[in-house]
């Protein structure tokens, strides 16, 4: 994890406000009316007692009285208002930044997404996100509010007096902006440290949802639910002592606070000892000192909890700054696929050599077959055709053209990719199916199942194609779910199939058929097929071994 300073993290949450400037605007406007009304309510009531005491004042009773009751009504409108119009910019900015959160993801997958907790992405999706609704409706306005209130206030005071104006600085300066800062360098790395406990935790309890079955099976549900408890307690702790830093924090802006006022009861006095004020000059600063802490108690209460918004920040822009190992390619000239091939490819993850000068060819319309032991970088070759990654060295081409060089739209319409392990989302199996091909008519679609040998298998379901998957398709079998996957393969309908274990998880009667399927559709079709089973390889028209090399010499022959 990258880390930012708050100030940094700060500047670049508040640039993504700039489409809603006018609403924060219009917030900050209506949030310092209505703090200098709520202040001035009371400064009225001093300026009442004075008219109570017969000494000469601008106001007398009936006009104070007034208006005191319109400032309380338009206080509590604008008040309303203000936190509509900052919630309204909030719930707004977290829907822009979720969309692109899930836009940087989009273009991150699968190569920087691979082997990353899950958990912990959803806890940035998430909680993370919905952690930055306390920055833009509860922040940003009572920072500007805070300034711009501060001056006013200032002016008012210090028109009684000079001396009383900069003490009336001084204790907004101390409890706005010192005491933050205090708290804020004292916490230190806390925030950041919860966050990324938090969001270990939720791996930890997604991870063992998704393996639930295998925790009872061996009964290790004891040693799980210990697991998790541990990491919980632990997130109590520092919860605990960010709560008691926080509680810290507001006893000591308490503690400034009188502190001031009795300092201000206490020049003003002395002023008026000296004949330097009367004694309105006396009652009406006071007053107004003791009213007008408001808008910087705000900022002061701010200290200790934007560590934990600063701390989602870091995180969601993480994953925003995050750059991705292959990059979308638009603007080249469009390509028909004519055949493909690997010239010297080589590829690695981290240190480790998974490919290395590897050249193959495929030609139009033909099957092609790769074998090879498991992690010999089978399925790693049909990624790199697919572009998810980068070739470290050589070339992989389609219509003689690098990847590199090929839109990437018009790469994913050239291509069926069918991995080893099929993704069903919580819906129907229809729609489950249309992600191939949003447009698909239902008679498509039930041609692509009878390809893949599984349309006799939905119509026995209760609802036939509405049925819907239970969540990751656990409600489905290996085979079956394998042959949904098939089914996309062929709905998707394009020229280049690369094909990662098709009939893995298939009996040898159901591998026959969409076999034959396959023969039997190959017109026009160009199909690349990875399998350990020699019975699915009789079908190519060339095989091709990839094994595990025990000498620096490696190639596919």
């Amino acid at each position: 994890m990258k880390r930012r300073s708050g100030f940094t993290v700060m500047a670049r949450l508040i640039g993504l406000v700039r489409p809603l400037t006018g609403f924060m605007v219009l917030a900050v406007a209506m949030g310092l009316i209505g703090h200098l009304l709520a202040a001035f309510i009371m400064i009225l009531g001093g300026y009442a007692v004075l008219e109570i005491l017969n000494i000469d004042v601008a106001f007398n009773l009936t006009t104070v009285l007034v208006c005191v009751v319109v400032f309380a009504v338009f206080r509590a409108v604008l008040r309303y208002a203000e936190q509509a119009c900052n919630h309204f910019i909030a719930f707004k900015l977290l829907a822009l930044i979720r969309d692109r959160v899930f836009r940087a993801l989009r273009k991150l997958c699968p190569a920087k997404l691979e082997g990353r907790d899950k958990g912990d992405l959803i806890s940035v999706i998430t909680s993370d996100i919905e952690l930055l609704e306390v920055f833009y409706a509860h922040t940003i306005s009572p920072v500007a509010i805070a300034f711009f209130f501060t001056v006013i206030m200032c002016l008012f005071i210090g028109s009684f007096h000079l001396a009383m104006g900069i003490l009336a600085l001084l204790a907004y300066i101390m409890v706005g902006i010192v005491i933050p800062l205090i708290t804020s360098k004292v916490s230190g790395e806390d925030g950041i440290a919860f966050r990324t406990k938090s969001g270990n935790l939720s791996g930890f309890v997604l991870d063992s949802l998704r393996g639930l079955s295998e925790t009872i099976q061996y009964g290790q549900g004891e040693m799980r639910l210990a697991g998790m408890n541990a990491k919980t307690d632990a997130l109590s702790v520092d919860e605990e002592r960010m709560k008691r830093k926080a509680g810290r924090n507001t006893a000591a802006a308490n503690t400034v606070i009188l502190l001031f006022d009795l300092g201000m009861l206490f020049l003003s006095a002395l002023l008026y000892q000296n004949g330097s004020v009367d004694f309105s000059g006396v009652l009406i600063p006071t007053i107004a000192l003791f009213s007008s802490f408001g808008p910087v108690i705000a900022l002061a209460n701010l200290g200790s909890t934007l560590q934990n918004t600063f701390a989602a920040g870091n995180r969601v822009l993480d994953i925003l700054d995050e750059i991705p190992v292959v990059e979308e390619v638009s603007g080249r000239k469009e390509v028909s696929f004519v055949g493909a091939d690997a010239e010297n490819v080589t590829f690695s993850y981290g240190g480790e050599t998974v490919l290395e000068g590897v050249s193959l060819c495929i030609p139009e319309g033909s099957i092609t077959g790769i074998v090879g032991r498991s992690g010999s970088g089978k399925s790693t070759l049909l990624k790199l055709f697919m572009r998810f990654w980068k070739v470290q060295g050589g070339s992989v081409k389609i219509s003689g053209r690098d990847v590199a060089d090929i839109n990437t739209s018009d790469l994913r319409n050239m291509e069926s990719f069918m991995t080893q392990e099929t993704h069903l989302f919580h819906d129907s199996i229809r729609n489950n199916l249309r992600i191939a091909k949003l447009d698909a008519t239902d008679e498509e679609i039930v041609d692509a199942c009878r390809k893949a040998s599984i349309h006799d298998f939905i119509m026995g379901l209760p609802k036939g194609y509405d049925t819907p998957v239970g969540e990751l398709g656990d409600t489905l079998s290996g085979g079956e779910r394998q042959r949904l996957g098939l089914a996309r393969a062929f709905l998707h309908d394009a020229p280049f199939l690369l094909l990662d274990e098709p009939t893995s998880n298939l009996d040898s009667l159901n591998e026959a058929v969409i076999l034959k399927s396959l023969c039997e559709e190959r017109e026009g079709k160009t199909v690349v097929l990875v399998s350990h089973r020699a019975s699915t390889m009789r079908i190519a028209d060339k095989v091709y071994s990839v094994e595990k090399p025990s000498e620096t010499d490696r190639r596919i022959s």
